[in-house]
């Protein structure tokens, strides 16, 4: 057999054969073991290409989709990704490996938790059952990965000729979303638990998640993101790098900017000049960044999809931010005990009942208040929220009156 394994022709053929055995019906141990016997490493670019072969031949999406699992396993510590291209820090590509790195702690977070469910490690299953609900809202931030790959990688990957892969990751990001769906429902509950329902919960609505994303992440690491590396431009990349900030990143904050070599960035490309123009001013972008870093306030603009826009980051915010919530759901951002009064906010602002909420609270020794703004445009349409929050502990100690220049604060 030592020719199929050095030519790959053959050794496509090879994979093809075997894969069409599973869709009719074979035992996925069998040929899993006749795949390791003949092949011990299958480059990642193949698996593509016989994928792709398999789509063109007439075998719907659908099928490879139902498949896709069986395929993961029997492929899964098979491939070869020894030729990849190297990563630098920064890239697109490091930005969805590290987010993987982020999405693994949760997972084995999850996993614990499972166990813990399980095994009879606890006897508060109502705390544990919070723990996992915030766990799994952590997880959610997921939806911003895919959302990347599916509006900035897969056009790229398609204007190359590449389709097979998009159509059926797209397919399982949506599984994965049905799967986070299903498995938060099915948490909420209420009153008393017993273990043996908390248990079965555990094997049909949460492992799955387990199963689904980790599944995802390795076929993302060994076929998708070593072929895209070999097949996009570098000035395709910096076109996807640019606008991920538009989408957010998914648990994980990139420390360090990306350039890339041999290009001419232009750093300005589709912005006609360098203000922003206002009602009542123009302000170039550096001085609205200034100007908001400066403030003795820290603000952040949910908009009407419930999706955190923006924040200001000025070094002594009372609640640190990071990019991380950036296009996340609102909801996520709280923890599930609390979310019931971030969704009545929401509905009387976008109900027009309200424009604002106010809450005052102590917090790490500092007298914090927060209120919450409905934004308008003018003609009344809701836009978003705006949270504004203070530390107005020294406002609130201050007596009498400060009629003369001092450049001491009180």
């Amino acid at each position: 057999m030592s020719e199929y394994i050095n030519n790959s022709a053959k050794r496509k053929e090879l994979l093809k054969h075997m894969l069409l055995q599973l869709h009719q019906g074979e035992a996925p141990e069998q040929v899993k073991g006749r795949l390791k016997a003949i092949l011990p490493s299958i480059p990642y670019n193949e698996v593509v290409e016989v994928e792709q072969q398999l789509i063109a031949e007439g075998i719907p999406v659908e099928d490879i989709l139902q498949l896709c699992d069986v395929h993961t396993q029997v492929l899964e510590g098979s491939i070869d990704t020894s030729m990849a291209r190297e990563i630098p820090a920064g890239h697109p590509v490091d930005i969805f490996k590290q987010e993987n790195r982020a999405l693994e702690k949760e997972l084995a977070s999850l996993n614990a938790l499972v166990d813990t469910v399980l095994n009879r490690r606890s006897t508060n299953w109502e705390a544990v059952i919070l723990q996992i609900r915030a766990t799994l809202n952590n997880l959610s931030d997921v939806e911003k990965h895919y959302l990347k790959k599916e509006h900035l990688l897969f056009p790229f990957m398609e204007r190359h000729g590449l389709t097979g892969p998009p159509k059926v990751m797209w397919g399982k990001h949506d599984e994965v979303r049905r799967l986070l769906k299903t498995a938060r429902e099915a948490l909420i509950v209420e009153g008393k638990v017993e273990h043996e329902e908390l248990a079965v919960l555990m094997q049909v609505a949460v492992r799955p998640v387990i199963v689904a994303i980790e599944e995802m992440i390795m076929k993302e690491e060994e076929i998708l993101f070593p072929m895209c590396m070999d097949t996009l431009t570098e000035e395709e990349w910096y076109e996807i790098y640019r606008q991920i900030p538009e989408i957010g990143y998914c648990l994980y904050d990139p420390p360090v900017a990306w350039r890339p070599q041999g290009i001419v960035v232009d750093e300005h490309r589709g912005i006609t000049t360098d203000k922003i123009m206002l009602s009542t001013g123009a302000l170039r972008v550096e001085e609205l960044e200034a100007i908001l870093s400066t403030l003795p306030i820290d603000i952040t603009f949910v908009d009407s999809d419930d999706k955190v826009k923006f924040f200001s980051n000025s070094a002594d915010r009372v609640f640190p931010r990071t990019r991380a919530i950036l296009g996340r759901d609102v909801r996520l951002c709280h923890p599930p005990g609390s979310v019931h009064v971030v969704e009545q906010i929401l509905s009387d602002f976008k109900s027009g009942r309200h424009n604002s909420a106010a809450f005052w609270i102590n917090f790490q020794g500092r007298f914090v208040y927060i209120e919450y703004f409905a934004v308008r445009d003018k003609g009344g349409k809701y836009l978003g929220t705006l949270e504004f929050t203070q530390d107005a502990t020294h406002i609130r100690s201050l007596e009498g009156e400060r009629r003369i220049l001092s450049y001491e604060k009180p």
